[in-house]
């Protein structure tokens, strides 16, 4: 089929192509007649304009900004990060930049603080890790009052909907996770236990508290007179983590069985390996280095992946297909539920 032209459809109109550009791209300096006489050709033509060249031509200079939990080089946020410099330089030719601010992932304020900044900023589009919904919503809502698209990344709240959300189904991570672990640690285990890293009661992750509301579920469903056990490490304090360890297992020996629902893994794994506790079972998620070392060294039995580098790309990418390329975007894509051992760890990098 002839694709048919800007021109062909002006003098279908009878009026001038600039006319035709203006009605298309939805701006000023139109007369009602000549704007309804170009839109009825335009829905009997069933016309598609070629919006990837009209926004290359536009020359439009478009500004992001991403806020993301602060973190050390290395860690599962690096990646993201990673991601959102491959989609900056793929997306180039539209003129666009991102901003990365920071906030505490244990300190709402630190979160409130960060958005106010980007507020200021007045950014055409916002890619976010949500802190909790309270601490979230008042940016949100401010946003949606200005009219700025926004993107979740990792974790979404669905009360205050996104623009778009990447990450894994928490939940379904966790409901899984149980899962598997049970399988390890077989229909007699009597207790299992929980590791987090939490900072005056924060977990500092919507994420992981789903992940392990998701774990519970199943364990409440499957596994109801299995002891669910807790040790609380300190997120801000590492120097602590092996007394804590120490303790544990001094007073529990007989736990075979653990999970961390957040990427610091290595900390419990790395433990293990150290006073040779082969006989551990430790599941826990994300490809830091360190965790991937400790699972090939057989300390983590199982991680689980969620492509944290897709996610960033992902959400530029949907930012740039909202606004400049005028494309629908899904309110939801879900990374895929990635089990990993020391078998296929090379694979799925390879992949």
């Amino acid at each position: 089929m002839t694709r048919v032209r800007i021109k062909d459809i002006a003098k279908m109109a009878d009026v001038s192509v600039g006319t035709v550009d203006r009605v298309i791209h939805g701006r000023s300096g139109v007369s009602e007649a000549s704007r309804k006489r170009v839109e009825e050709i335009l829905k009997q033509l069933d016309y598609q304009p070629n919006m990837y060249a009209s926004a290359l031509a536009s020359n439009k200079k478009y500004a992001f900004t991403c806020l993301l939990p602060q973190h050390e080089e290395g860690e599962y946020w690096t990646d993201v990060e990673a991601g959102i410099r491959q989609a900056l330089e793929t997306y180039s030719d539209f003129n666009i930049n991102a901003d990365i601010l920071y906030y505490d992932p244990y300190d709402y304020h630190s979160f409130e603080t960060a958005a106010l900044q980007i507020l200021d900023t007045n950014p055409d589009g916002v890619m976010v890790a949500p802190t909790a919904p309270q601490y979230t919503k008042p940016f949100t809502d401010e946003l949606s009052e200005r009219h700025i698209p926004y993107i979740y990344i990792d974790s979404n709240i669905k009360e205050e909907p996104a623009l778009s959300f990447f990450g894994q189904n928490s939940h379904q991570s966790g409901y899984f996770s149980a899962r598997i672990l049970m399988l390890l640690a077989g229909k007699e285990a009597q207790s299992i236990v929980i590791f987090r890293k939490i900072n005056d009661g924060i977990v500092g992750s919507n994420q992981q508290e789903r992940r392990e509301i998701g774990f519970r579920k199943y364990m409440n469903q499957y596994h109801p007179s299995c002891q669910i056990l807790e040790l609380n490490l300190h997120a801000k304090y590492d120097t602590e983590d092996n007394k804590m360890l120490d303790d544990f297992f001094r007073f529990h020996p007989d736990v075979k069985n653990g999970i961390t629902f957040n990427s610091k893994a290595y900390i419990i794994g790395e433990y293990l390996q150290k006073h040779a506790m082969s006989d551990f079972n430790l599941m826990g998620y994300d490809l830091l280095q360190r965790n991937v070392e400790c699972l090939k060294q057989g300390s983590i039995f199982f991680l689980i992946a969620q492509q944290p580098t897709l996610q960033g790309f992902n959400g530029i990418k949907a930012l740039c297909d909202y606004l400049i390329l005028k494309k629908e975007v899904a309110r939801e894509y879900f990374m895929p539920i990635d089990l990993l051992t020391k078998e296929n760890i090379e694979f799925y990098y390879n992949k």
